[in-house]
């Protein structure tokens, strides 16, 4: 019987259904793909459901053929990226069994080599190491979008364009603010702006950062505009009374100069 079968039969005679089964930790979905056996669970996620079913895991394990493999997924679980990797050289596809969490293990050990790359000003190889994690996380379901999420971060940082980064970024304002105020500090404010305009939405901090970036650039009449829209604050006020002086209005100047305490 396979390990979906088992999985099935075993929940039957718990009386439970998959609902029960599932909790809060996996979803209803991936149960039924587990046992209909289009989809293989984690070891994690294995032992979660044993538990639940009163069971060993090695009850689900022991009639599963053995992979040739199963010996280098082992090993390769606990090893460092680099050795991960090595190990992977050796590995042998189609495996059913193993392929998913081959590939997982891959991607991971891509990521964290490039990590170390980019870290070290080697961005050439790590924007290489990122592209052969792309092309393992496709092959494997096991590769979730906060993985992809973590990879593009990774790519940013290795130094490939915003523009070509921003549109399969998550839809997640807080990333945007934080890259483009990394971009402001290093002085550069063309490449924050762009990074702010291609955010999913606009927020009051977007509003004082976009400010910021026109007042960097000395276009004083759109940072005014962008300020007038941030939270009130003493660094609003003085940066509006700047604007303003800049303008030679200067009676808003004067204004916004006697709002500051």
């Amino acid at each position: 019987m396979e390990l979906g079968q088992l999985l099935k039969q075993a929940r039957l005679d718990a009386g439970l259904s998959q609902r029960q089964l599932c909790g809060d930790t996996i979803t209803r979905n991936m149960l039924s793909q587990i046992e209909n056996g289009s989809a293989r669970p984690s070891m994690d996620t294995l032992r979660i459901l044993a538990g639940r079913l009163g069971k060993p895991v090695s009850y689900f394990l022991e009639e599963q053929p053995v992979s040739p493999n199963q010996s280098i997924i082992l090993q390769a679980r606990s090893a460092s990226a680099q050795d991960r990797l090595v190990l992977l050289e050796d590995y042998h596809s189609p495996d059913p069994v193993f392929d998913p969490e081959r590939y997982l293990l891959e991607a991971l050990g891509y990521m964290e080599l490039a990590q170390t790359a980019i870290a070290e000003n080697r961005f050439g190889l790590g924007q290489t190491l990122l592209e052969q994690a792309k092309a393992s996380g496709s092959q494997t379901f096991y590769y979730t979008p906060e993985l992809e999420r973590r990879r593009l971060l990774l790519c940013y940082a290795a130094g490939i364009s915003p523009e070509g980064l921003l549109p399969l970024l998550p839809d997640s304002t807080d990333e945007f603010l934080l890259r483009a105020q990394a971009e402001l500090d290093a002085g550069d404010p063309d490449s924050c702006g762009r990074i702010l305009d291609a955010a999913p939405k606009k927020t009051p901090a977007w509003y004082y950062l976009r400010g910021e970036a026109f007042f960097a650039q000395k276009d004083f009449q759109n940072a005014a505009q962008q300020y007038l829209l941030a939270p009130e604050s003493n660094r609003v006020y003085a940066r509006l009374e700047q604007c303003y002086r800049e303008l030679e209005d200067f009676k808003n100047a004067y204004f916004y100069a006697c709002k500051q305490r």
